[in-house]
Order: structure tokens, then sequence, then C-alpha cells
């Protein structure tokens, strides 16, 4: 029986540090064990230009505990009125790695999304050019969609015509949590990939609604039926380069969580490597978590995977991890898995 292994240090393809009191609170769960991450641009008011997001990044490393080793990696947050050369400039200075697509009023901060796909198409089109990453927030957001269907229903009527019009667009569709979006990317030949999450490889919708509404277990995409949780299962732990860590760790203080009309976000950030070694070792896959975690992310961005190396130990107690975290905010409840996480980054 396997009890450690070594994997090169993991990056993170999308994350939301947020700002202020709440950033300086969780970018050291972050740094500790991840080398760089993909920034979400959805503050508010959102990174909309290579100016926002270079003052946004001086403000991620201030925030860095002394001493940890990290590289935001940051993105912009496409609008109808996204400047083309703006984001090119911020492309060729290695500032902007990838470029979001927020559909109006699919999550936390997203009402100044797209609304006409057509009025973002000239940023697109230069993306395509010039070969830089858009990643999509892939749900439809019309309110006759029902919300367990957005994904499908985005990948059919906007992803598929998008890349059809322009087929080199490199896509990645974040947070996959459909077997749609896991047949879709496998399908593709070219130019798609996929993010997986740490909680959607883990929770599916009964652990939102059974024994009473639990707020902690709700995120946007929302977890899906069993189904597809086996479905992103067997992608992440396949070792298929298309796909990859992007944990999605969306911080929100309990009291905006606890409420009548809560927060969508899971806060993982802390025990991903434990909770993804569980879920590798379950799946006799202990083997492909490198993949997974440190090394098809870096490929899909054209960086080169991380020399330095972490250790993970299977321990014969279960690792304790704190219920929540305290954060200038406010308290920040973690993800709890439902079981014992004896895996620990040592």
């Amino acid at each position: 029986m396997t009890t450690e292994i070594t994997i090169r240090r993991p990056d993170d393809w999308h994350l939301h540090l947020r700002d202020g009191a709440m950033l300086e609170g969780v970018i050291g769960d972050t740094s500790r064990h991840f080398a760089r991450a993909i920034i979400m641009p959805n503050l508010v008011p959102p990174v909309v230009t290579t100016a926002d997001a270079s003052a946004y990044r001086d403000r991620i490393l201030a925030a860095l505990p002394k001493g940890d080793r990290f590289e935001p990696l940051m993105t912009l947050y496409l609008t109808e009125h996204t400047n083309p050369d703006d984001v090119e400039a911020g492309f060729k200075s290695d500032l902007i790695r990838a470029v979001k697509l927020y559909p109006a009023g699919a999550t936390t901060n997203s009402h100044g999304g797209v609304r006409d796909m057509d009025k973002a198409m000239p940023v697109l089109e230069r993306m395509a050019k010039i070969g830089l990453t858009l990643c999509v927030h892939g749900e439809v957001t019309t309110p006759e969609v029902d919300i367990f269907d957005r994904e499908a229903v985005f990948i059919e009527t906007v992803l598929d015509p998008l890349r059809q019009r322009l087929p080199e667009l490199r896509v990645t569709m974040e947070h996959v949590t459909t077997k749609n979006g896991i047949d879709y990317i496998k399908a593709s030949k070219a130019n798609l990939a996929g993010s997986i999450t740490t909680h959607h490889l883990i929770i599916n919708r009964n652990a939102i609604l059974v024994g009473g509404i639990k707020p902690h277990y709700y995120c946007l995409p929302v977890a899906k039926r069993e189904e597809h949780r086996l479905a992103l299962r067997a992608a992440a732990t396949s070792g298929d380069k298309r796909f990859f860590l992007g944990t999605d760790s969306a911080p929100h203080v309990d009291p905006l969580k606890e409420c009548a009309c809560g927060c969508a976000g899971i806060y993982t950030s802390i025990n991903t490597m434990s909770c993804l070694a569980h879920v590798f070792e379950q799946d006799n896959a202990l083997d492909r978590l490198e993949a997974f975690a440190s090394l098809n992310g870096p490929e899909w961005y054209g960086l080169p995977a991380n020399e330095e190396t972490i250790r993970l130990v299977k321990r014969a107690d279960p690792v304790a991890f704190p219920a929540k975290i305290e954060t200038g905010a406010g308290p920040v409840t973690v993800f709890d898995p439902m079981f014992p996480l004896h895996w620990d980054v040592a």
C-alpha cells in the first residue's frame, strides 16, 4: 500500500482571492502548497484593464506571507467594451494569461458580464489571432433554463457556435460539472481543455439538499447528479492532458453564506491536496495525481512545470483541518468532504 508520494509542486488554474482583508486572510492557504494560480477578475469593481490587473497583482504580492514563493497569473474580465489593444498589450507583457467570460448574472459579481456575444467578437478575434486563452464560466442565464441544465445548454447554444466561428480560439471550460462537458472536451480535436474543482469530484447535489439545505455546499455551477460526478472523477484521474485542477476556491464570510439568499462558493484551498490524494487513491490513480495537479495545466497554458516538489504522506490518524478560518473580513467555513482525510502535505 502506498503511504507516500512526491509530485511536482501543483498549480491552481482557477482561484478566487478576493481583495483587502479577505485576500490577506486566504492567500497563505494557497501559497503554502501552490506555486501559481490563475486569479479570477470578478472583484467589485472588476479587473477589466491591464492597469487594473497590474495593480491587483501588486496587492496580491504584498499580501503574501513572508518567505512564500507564489506567482499570481492575472486575467481580465471580459465585457462588451473590452479594448482589444489593451488585451494584446497585457498579453505581450506576460502579465495577462487569460480573459474570463462571465455570462451576465451567472455567478458572484458577474452582473457586468457579456449579454451579447457579438459585441465581444472584436476582442475574441484578437485573442484567437495572438493565442490568448478564453476562460469561460459555461452556463446560460436565461430564466427558462433549469439551473441543472445551464452547462449543457451553454455548450450547445453558446460555446459550440463560438468555436465553430473562431476555431483557432483557445478555450478553457472552467469548473466542468457535467458528463456533457467532459464528453464535449474529449470529442474536440484542438484548442479546448477543462478545469475541474476539488469539490465537484466529491459532492453531488444531495450534499446541498438532503437533510436540510446546506449552504456551505452551494456553489455555481451547482453540483449535479451522481452520474456527472463520476464522469468528472473518471476524467480527472484518467491522465488525459486536457483536464487539470482549478479549485474555484471561493471564500465568502459565513453571514453571506448563511442567510436567506446565500452566496455561491466553496472554500477548498486549505485542504485541496489532501482531498485530491484521497480521491485519486480511491480510484487507484495516485500515479496520475501529478498529471492532474502539476503537469497538465502548465502544458495547456504554455508554461514550464514547477521544478520544486511536495511530498504527500498518508497518516494513521486523520489530518485535522479547521472548520473555519478567521479573516479580517470575518469567518470563512472550510470545505468538509464528509470523510476523514489521512493524506497530508509533509
